[in-house]
């Protein structure tokens, strides 16, 4: 069942009643942050994913909870990328070690 959120989308309504902010409000976010993707359909209407909403729950919360500017807001999420990055790269290297050790 956990598989099939994975292709789970939302229209733009569901999306922004799910995450509790008004539909104008995603399509701005949607302009200003690049990580916010929506998969659009032949006719251009806005499908979310459940990574989408997650990223969206994040800006919120940056925004109406941390009281971050948009810039900042954009800033803190560029610096979580890079360090998921930068510990997925690590937990390799570990496992490499642990490899080349044996």
């Amino acid at each position: 069942m956990e598989d099939l959120q994975e292709f789970k989308r939302y229209k733009i309504g569901q999306a922004a009643k799910e995450i509790g902010v008004k539909t104008y409000v995603l399509r701005f976010w949607e302009g200003e942050f690049d990580e916010i993707e929506p998969v659009r359909t032949d006719s251009g209407q806005r499908l979310y994913t459940e990574e989408n909403l997650e990223i969206i729950r994040e800006i919120k919360r940056l925004l109406y909870d941390e009281g971050l500017t948009i810039d900042g807001a954009k800033k803190k999420l560029h610096s979580r990328e890079h360090s998921d990055i930068l510990h997925e790269v690590y937990d390799e290297l570990v496992a490499i070690k642990k490899l080349l050790i044996k």
